[in-house]
């Protein structure tokens, strides 16, 4: 068989879907060539190869790549000052109406131009990519104006093209309301639906629409009109949904469609049987709730129950999850959330790639998919979901090299 590169000598965890838990195969091969898998299975079963070169792995372990797809990776400022404030007691719906929270971030945002954006992310993007990471989802809406939006995006897109890394952009304008609009939510609503996603849209910035559907955020009609507009434009959506209170917004993305719905801890049954029935990912945010010292847990068994695909994000941001780490994030799923080591490595690599609609590209190791790996220092899986600090990554490989 025609390759470019064979790793040989591993233990391959392959998450494909129609394998039985995480698709272990021992004493693996896999072969890519032009930056695709050509061949992934046992060494007993493998073709003759004819490779540039052949890596021996020495039995590690083998992974997809990791994917991390909620981000809101590129922003300016911190907020550490707000974290010394909500240690002494304030909650965090407290400090957003008093003028801090989203909006505080958003004024150290506009304050840079787009070499400051990439600037400041490009530390947590190595952070992410030095841990086994091979594709992020980026979101804007920290800019909340058409200008400051789309230096957003651009700084996201080139952080695609200063690190080998696949880079997913999500317009997320309705994230919070700008001071300058101030009790007109509506109007607000109106310049994202008419000017924003528009504009974005067409210059090819957006690869998905997102909306933070909340009590201090935005309304269910007000998160459909987003949605409308974006179906007119052709993007697929998510929604941040039911974090702080249920506003029922996992139905409104289950009736668009959504690739997913995040955070989730006041999701109901209704809202579950929506996700079901409309195949829409359940993304949990661990960090965010460890965090902000959430005391709700997501409806983990009854998503479960009901076939929820559920995918792991580490939320990256600035006032509710600076996090930097997948690997803890799932660390924080088991032992918060109760999930098992194979939803927890699923949820970074499978269907993290489903809440992406990127599943037919990435995520599990099959023939067809891009060569996304990472290549791990562990004897079984679980030690990448039981360690704490330590990070086992010992190659990583995106699009075959």
């Amino acid at each position: 068989m025609e390759c470019d590169r064979v790793w040989t000598n591993a233990r391959l965890a392959t998450v494909a879907p129609d394998a039985a838990g995480l698709g272990i195969v021992e004493n693996g091969v896999i072969a890519a060539r032009d930056g695709f898998i050509v061949h992934v299975g046992a060494a007993s079963e493998a073709p003759p190869f004819d490779p540039a070169e052949i890596v021996d792995c020495g039995g590690r372990c083998i992974t997809p790549g990791l994917i991390d797809p909620h981000t809101h990776l590129v922003y300016g400022g911190d907020r550490a000052h707000e974290f010394e404030v909500r240690l002494a007691g304030a909650a965090y719906e407290e400090i957003a109406r008093a003028g801090g929270g989203i909006a505080s971030t958003v004024a150290a945002t506009r304050a840079l131009d787009e070499a400051g954006l990439i600037a400041t992310a490009l530390p947590r993007l190595d952070a992410l990519i030095a841990e086994g990471a091979t594709t992020v989802e980026i979101k804007s809406g920290y800019g909340l104006s058409l200008q400051h939006e789309r230096l957003t995006l651009q700084a996201a897109r080139r952080l695609g093209e200063l690190r080998p890394v696949s880079i997913r952009t999500t317009f997320l304008g309705a994230h919070a309301l700008p001071l300058e609009f101030a009790g007109q939510a509506d109007a607000y609503i109106d310049l994202i639906c008419r000017e924003m996603i528009p504009a974005l849209a067409a210059e090819g910035l957006i690869d998905a629409v997102d909306a933070f559907c909340e009590g201090i955020g935005f309304t269910s009609a007000q998160t459909r009109r987003v949605f409308e507009t974006a179906r007119a434009h052709r993007l697929p959506v998510k929604l941040h949904a039911e974090q702080l209170s249920n506003q029922h917004g996992a139905a409104l993305a289950a009736e668009f469609g959504a690739l997913s719905a995040d955070h989730l801890e006041y999701l109901d049954d209704a809202g579950i049987a929506a996700m079901a029935g409309a195949g829409v990912v359940a993304t949990l945010l661990p960090g965010a709730y460890y965090f902000v010292r959430e005391t709700r847990l997501p409806p983990i068994e009854a998503l479960r129950a009901a076939g929820v695909p559920m995918a792991l994000a580490t939320d990256c941001n600035p006032g509710t999850s600076p996090l930097t780490s997948l690997l803890l994030t799932m660390n924080m799923a088991a032992t918060l959330f109760r999930m098992t080591v194979d939803e927890c490595l699923a949820g970074v690599t499978r269907e993290a790639a489903r809440a992406l609609g990127q599943l037919d590209q990435v995520g599990t190791l099959e023939v067809g998919k891009r060569c996304d790996l990472a290549i791990w220092d562990i004897e079984r899986p679980a030690e990448l979901v039981y360690r704490m600090g330590f990070n086992p990554l010992h190659a990583r490989v995106w699009r075959g090299q």
